[in-house]
């Protein structure tokens, strides 16, 4: 496994001209754009979650070492499920966003239960929220789209990629959604 190298932060984050809203109406480019993004920024993203995650474990740690641990516990059981048991490996197969949906929902209700929903909102929500804005708005560059291909192809293993492929989120599972939802609007 290899971690990538952290982006610089013109790279990251340059001027508006590197962002663009994604075409709605073609959801396997968007789904593309983001899957592309999330490997390629993959260290940029820990590091501004880290800095998020850190300020809202500074104000309330014992709710965020909750929140952390329910997160990643129930994380956990739904992969083993999805690995262990046919009616999730199905779900996560032909409903990936489905099955993404329900760790995080179930996450909120264990969390809630311990009274730690503000921390689940800030520390934990945000951070995902602003990864998925910036990945589906940033337009990809050439070494972006180098980098993805050599991933896709296996030729090397990122913390990202094997995330995504634990979710079932790597394009094929997200064209998978596309087509769904392509079929509904028919």
């Amino acid at each position: 496994m290899e971690v990538p190298p952290l982006r610089s932060w013109d790279d990251f984050f340059p001027g508006s001209d590197r962002f663009a809203r994604p075409d709605f109406k073609d959801i396997s480019k968007w789904n593309n754009r983001v899957v592309s993004n999330l490997l390629y920024y993959q260290t940029n993203y820990l590091v501004v979650a880290a800095m998020m995650i850190s300020v809202v474990g500074f104000l309330s740690p014992f709710n965020m070492i909750i929140g952390g641990v329910v997160v990643v516990l129930v994380f956990s059981g739904f992969v083993w499920g999805a690995q262990n048991k046919d009616i999730f490996r199905r779900m996560k197969k032909e409903y990936p966003m489905t099955f993404v949906m329900m760790v995080m929902l179930a996450s909120y209700l264990l969390i809630s239960m311990f009274g730690g929903v503000m921390v689940f909102l800030f520390g934990i929500t945000f951070p995902l929220l602003m990864m998925f804005i910036h990945a589906s708005l940033r337009l990809r560059n050439l070494k972006n789209k180098v980098e993805n291909k050599i991933e896709g192809l296996g030729l090397k293993k990122t913390p990202m990629g094997i995330f995504l492929d634990a979710l079932e989120q790597q394009e094929e599972g997200l064209n998978k959604f596309s087509d769904y939802f392509s079929k509904a609007k028919e």
